[in-house]
Parts: C-alpha cells; structure tokens; sequence
C-alpha cells in the first residue's frame, strides 16, 4: 500500500525517500507481512516527548515510538522518530546519523512486524534483524 513521510516541528528532512520507501517494503515482505501504511513522523524533541509522556508514561527522550495499527498479516503503524536523540545517540555510538536514522526506523518497522526488545535476548534478535536490514540498504557490513 503506502509508506509516507512527515515532519511535525523539525527541519529534518529524510534524504532518498523514495529508496528508503523501497528498503521498508522489502524488509516487511522478508519479515512475511504485506505492507497497509506505515507513516513515519519526524518530529520535534519536545513534541516526542509529549508523545511520550501521554502514551507510555515515560519522562524521558527516546528515539523511536511506534503505534502498531496492523491487521490481519497487513503492517501498518505510525512510527514517531525524534531526529535530535537519534544524532546523539549516533554520536554516543561512533556510527554517522543517516546510519543510526536506518536503524531506527527499521527498528520501528520491525515492531510493527512482532519484534519485541523487552528482554536482553529480544534486544540481541533485534539488533540482528537491524544489523541485517542494514547491510541490505547500505549493500555491506555497517
């Protein structure tokens, strides 16, 4: 169906959307699912942590959060993504930004496609499946 873009009170701006549209197709077709909509909102620190705070009672900034509104096999969700935490934790990571947003959103997408980081054995199948789908955007190890 449709992956869309937005942006809620920031000035980033996701290069090479139409292949990054193509990657997040291909990986939910690989995970099994058919693709509904998936919407990716980039937003502003503070309206993510507003997101934050009302629906998951956290009082923190975090990265990535991600609404799961599949049905039936077809994966669809708003995926919420605060572009200043991911270039923080980007730099804490020694790994460039455009990288750490990959990862990120796929890591969204993979919610929505079952995956859970609960436990540190999820987190550890997470992080494969990221490491994964990222090798395959960027054609090699990263």
């Amino acid at each position: 169906m449709a992956i869309k873009f937005y942006n809620e009170r920031t000035d980033f701006r996701l290069p090479a959307k139409r292949r990054v549209a193509g990657w997040i197709r291909r990986a939910v077709e690989e995970e099994g699912f058919r693709l509904g909509t998936i919407v990716f909102i980039f937003c502003g620190r503070e309206h993510h942590l507003g997101i934050n705070r009302t629906y998951l009672q956290h009082d923190w900034p975090t990265d990535v959060i991600t609404f799961d509104y599949s049905v039936d096999g077809n994966i669809s969700g708003d995926i919420f993504i605060d572009p200043q935490t991911v270039e923080e934790n980007a730099r804490e990571l020694c790994v460039a930004p455009e990288v750490e947003m990959r990862r990120v959103m796929v890591h969204g997408v993979l919610h929505l496609c079952g995956g859970r980081d609960k436990t540190t054995a999820q987190r550890r199948r997470m992080r494969t499946k990221e490491d994964y789908y990222l090798a395959r955007y960027y054609g090699k190890d990263v």
